[in-house]
């Protein structure tokens, strides 16, 4: 699919579109539908499970998605939180410099300067797209969005732009009441917010966004997991240094790139998530080293987790891991003026931090895309059971009062576990296009062999799978055990 079908068939089915749009929408703001936020929590869920639930110390927690404007000045975010960006000296249009000269076949690089935009707008005769106007100066846009609490609006705060800052913000807490010991995880899955300049390609670049995130705090000089579970697992990676593209081992990237190997270990672990736990195709997941400018900073080794997305027209960031040193208790150490560090078996330190991020929004959209096939004649949306949105659909057959007490006997008992939909619309071959085409793994279909007595297939139940289309018979009584083995 294309950008424009796939978003056309995420409004149709129920899972997403701008916010509201009865009023024109807004860019970079969309809201979820049925279907979209059972698909995003679902996700969520199974992240949670994971990265969270793998180790004891690891935590989630929720922060407020409001902070304090000395927070965000300790930080950096007030000072550096910035996009370049350039607007038309005659329609007054405003473009976020780098999406424009990308647009326009021109590189540039994510740390990219006013002046190095200006030089690449004056020397490839850049004009506004819209109405071919010169372009003026660019300046430095802080993509924050503040906000004026008290009745006399005062008191200066922002929407945090990345949850992050809310696991650095109770790291001391959370030490303080979880045995003073590290490694220490505290792991968020809430909303932060971006004024972005050109919010575009759906779910990509929003103005309101969720993140996943599991900051791991731990002492660099003693940490030392156990990286043997993954240890021969190839892996897609492109160094910064060679820019191609090769597959490499836990070992070999340490060997040869100096990778940490705590770092190595949680890039097989991410790799896994991906490609065993949700069946991404190997060949469409990769990392992408940055360095250079285009290496935030305070990282020490910065990855992105790259997929190939066919309507956003090839490999694209959904995720990173970032080893950020000690940057970010530092920042808050000088901005509070309150002292961070820890003391670990007599040694004071300031914990490093091992950063797992992971934009929701964006890897629900990579559902969609890498697992909506056509088969033949039929669509289906071939995602792993464990995220489908719907688990069961129950169906009758034909227009019975029995057949149709089975169905609602089958159903409210199923839908004690599991999420079940009914649906009595339509030909049975149309109900089940209308559950490929959404997802849902397993088909029920109650017939009047299932309520004759005098029937050799009475108490059972047809029960169709929605990747291979085969059915078979299973007693009404079995069905808890089927689906327990098969979901």
């Amino acid at each position: 699919m294309n950008i424009d079908d796939l978003l056309a068939y995420a409004k149709a089915k129920g899972f997403f579109w701008p916010s509201a749009e009865i009023y024109g929408s807004t860019g970079g703001i969309l809201d979820y539908g049925h279907l979209g936020a059972l698909l995003k929590r679902r996700f969520e869920n199974l992240w949670i499970r994971y990265f969270v639930d793998s180790g004891d110390e690891y935590h989630l927690i929720d922060g407020s998605s409001i902070l304090p404007e000395k927070a965000l000045v300790a930080s950096g975010h007030a000072s550096r939180f910035n996009d370049v960006l350039v607007g038309c000296s005659k329609c007054h249009t405003y473009y976020r410099a780098d999406v424009l000269l990308t647009d326009s076949g021109i590189k540039v690089s994510e740390g990219a300067t006013t002046q190095e935009i200006d030089n690449d707008i004056k020397g490839h005769n850049v004009v506004c797209p819209k109405d071919k106007g010169a372009l003026l100066p660019s300046k430095a846009f802080n993509m924050m969005i503040d906000v004026n609490l008290g009745p006399d609006k005062t008191d200066k705060a922002y929407l945090r732009p990345e949850t992050a800052q809310s696991a650095y913000l109770n790291f001391f807490r959370e030490f303080n009441s979880l045995r003073k010991t590290l490694p220490l995880g505290l792991a968020l899955i809430g909303k932060a917010y971006r004024n972005e300049i050109s919010p575009r390609q759906g779910l990509y670049r929003m103005r309101e966004l969720t993140q996943a995130e599991l900051q791991i705090f731990f002492d660099p000089s003693t940490w030392k997991p156990d990286t043997g579970e993954f240890k021969d697992v190839k892996m897609n990676v492109v160094p910064y240094s060679t820019k191609k593209m090769e597959s490499s081992t836990q070992g070999e990237l340490v060997s040869r790139y100096n990778i940490p190997e705590f770092y190595a270990y949680h890039m097989a672990y991410i790799h896994n998530f991906y490609t065993k736990v949700i069946g991404v195709p190997e060949e469409k997941f990769r990392f992408l080293e940055k360095g250079g400018d285009e290496k935030a900073f305070y990282n020490k080794v910065h990855m992105d987790i790259e997929i190939d997305i066919a309507s956003w027209n090839g490999f694209k960031e959904v995720g990173g891991l970032h080893y950020r040193g000690d940057y970010d208790l530092t920042c808050h150490t000088k901005g509070s003026n309150q002292d961070l560090s820890v003391s670990i078996d007599g040694k004071r330190i300031m914990p490093n931090v091992l950063e797992l991020s992971f934009g929701v929004d964006r890897n629900v959209w990579m559902l969609i895309d890498v697992f909506y096939k056509k088969d033949g004649e039929r669509t289906v949306l071939g995602i792993p059971h464990v995220l489908a949105p719907y688990k069961i659909a129950v169906f009758p057959l034909q227009k019975d009062e029995a057949i149709n007490k089975k169905v609602d006997d089958i159903y409210k008992e199923l839908k004690k576990t599991y999420k079940v939909v009914t649906d009595t619309s339509g030909s049975i071959g149309r109900r089940y296009a209308r559950m490929d085409d959404i997802g849902t793994p397993y088909c029920i279909t109650v017939d009047f062999d299932t309520v004759d007595s005098n029937s050799q297939n009475y108490g059972s139940v047809t029960v169709r799978d929605r990747n291979t289309k085969e059915q078979e018979r299973i007693k009404e009584e079995d069905l808890f055990d089927y689906f327990a083995d098969h979901l």
